[in-house]
């Protein structure tokens, strides 16, 4: 079935800032194409908003899912159920999901139905997060310090807007395990803070980052990040879009929204060939602590100096 034999409903529905249904429609439809691949073969997770409802995740498919979308049972530890992901393989799983008013799509960094040791990262991924007020342009900057610190490592990435606040910067990989891919992340941020340590910082905590910039390096093993394409649920629904280095000053992430037409693939157009990690990158990483970690054993040593203070 193509995309334009599918039968929508209710596309003149508002959907969200201001925007129909059909407006979301007809950019995944436009998009499709590029749209497909970079979905394909991931469990797939989207932000759903329903006529008169807020928005909510949807990692489990509804009961009345058709039997084309192609799904995958995967054991979820933390919540100890079984979750039935969908895979969006083909434009006709996509355009259902467009008709079922899912706006976001979040994938792994991982392809196949399940997660362990034995699989591999497709790619390392930096999410540079700006603190509440600021602009665009000390996104632009941190953003440079990570394309340096790749540089000195001898790797490359593609840099996309979030569609939100800030850029996630992709590096595509050769076999690594997780274990690895984490650990490289993890050194890639510490070697991108020392580079200007007044604008970005690798504090985890949120109230220990001083209003600096962001370098999360947590996007690894089982996380998600939104694709490339994805809308987003914020005002104006922008879309998740690469740029091209030398462009990234001259926009802002509100540039490119789901009324947005462009030609070709700039995503695939701009990724660099899948590359190996050096070992001395993954070596420093794996002395550097896991920044959820750190947070945990941090939270709980404070609730317990507090309870010890209130005695």
């Amino acid at each position: 079935m193509s995309s334009s034999s599918f039968k929508f409903s209710s596309l003149d529905q508002p959907l969200f800032g201001g925007l129909l249904k059909g407006d979301l429609v007809s950019y995944l439809e436009f998009v499709a194409s590029r749209f497909v691949p970079v979905l394909a073969g991931r469990q797939l997770s989207v932000w759903r908003i329903l006529r008169g409802q807020d928005p909510f995740m949807q990692k489990n498919v509804p009961k009345y899912t058709p039997s084309y979308v192609r799904t995958v049972d995967v054991w979820a530890e933390a919540s100890h159920r079984t979750i039935k992901y969908a895979i969006c393989d083909d434009e006709q799983t996509l355009m259902w999901f467009a008709n079922q008013r899912a706006v976001e799509y979040h994938v792994p960094l991982y392809l196949g139905d399940h997660f362990g040791e034995d699989h591999v990262q497709t790619h390392l991924v930096m999410d540079i997060d700006p603190p509440e007020g600021s602009g665009f342009d000390v996104v632009v900057q941190t953003a440079l310090l990570v394309r340096a610190a790749l540089a000195d490592a001898g790797l490359s990435g593609v840099v996309k807007t979030s569609g939100a606040k800030g850029v996630h910067i992709f590096v595509p990989l050769v076999a690594h395990s997780p274990d690895d891919v984490a650990a490289a992340t993890r050194a890639l941020a510490v070697r991108a803070e020392k580079l200007d340590p007044a604008l970005a910082t690798t504090a985890y905590i949120r109230a220990e980052r001083g209003g600096k910039v962001f370098l999360d390096s947590t996007r690894s093993w089982g996380a998600t990040v939104v694709a490339a394409y994805s809308p987003r649920l914020r005002e104006g629904l922008p879309i998740s879009f690469p740029v091209p280095w030398e462009s990234l000053p001259d926009v802002t992430p509100a540039d490119f929204t789901v009324r947005t037409r462009f030609d070709g693939d700039p995503w695939a157009t701009l990724m660099p060939a899948p590359q190996t990690l050096p070992d001395d990158l993954i070596a420093e990483g794996h002395t550097i602590p896991v920044a959820r970690v750190v947070a945990m054993h941090e939270g709980k040593r404070r609730k317990a100096a507090q309870r010890e203070a209130e005695k």
